[in-house]
């Protein structure tokens, strides 16, 4: 990939506040990520009241216990990369640090969401496919 197109991308992320962005253009593929200043990780996000989806209908209701994953975009929340795939993770699976929970579909991009910590994924809050707001609860991890 040229050294122009890549300042041009690290460019666009500084510009639009994205946290993160993957281009891939046949085999080749880079990832430009920056790190918010002042910003909570997903996982420790303050709850606040669950916000409708886009369709109008409400996600599912948070149950007590665990640390909730919030959405940090709106767009189409994906459990898997690919239609037809495993879902990244399941109820009853373990996660660590680091490890991808889901994929959210913002203009066109694909935003990868990791847990921010360890723990046992108690509950998926959202459907596959659903169009939803920033701060939606996604997960709760126990």
């Amino acid at each position: 990939m040229d050294l122009r197109k890549i300042k041009k991308l690290i460019e666009l992320v500084q510009e639009s506040g994205i946290a993160e962005l993957e281009v891939r253009d046949g085999d080749e593929s880079i990832r430009v990520a920056r790190a918010v200043p002042g910003a909570a990780p997903v996982a420790a996000v303050p709850a606040a009241p669950p916000e409708a989806v886009a369709d109008g209908a409400s996600p599912k209701p948070e149950t007590a216990g665990g640390q909730v994953v919030r959405a940090p975009i709106s767009g189409t929340f994906y459990r898997s990369p690919a239609p037809g795939e495993a879902p990244f993770v399941r109820e009853g699976d373990t996660v660590a640090a680091g490890d991808v929970l889901c994929i959210i579909e913002s203009m066109k991009m694909m935003n990868r969401i990791e847990a921010e910590l360890t723990g046992t994924v108690a509950e998926v809050l959202l459907e596959n496919g659903r169009a939803m707001e920033s701060g939606t609860p996604l997960f709760r991890i126990a």
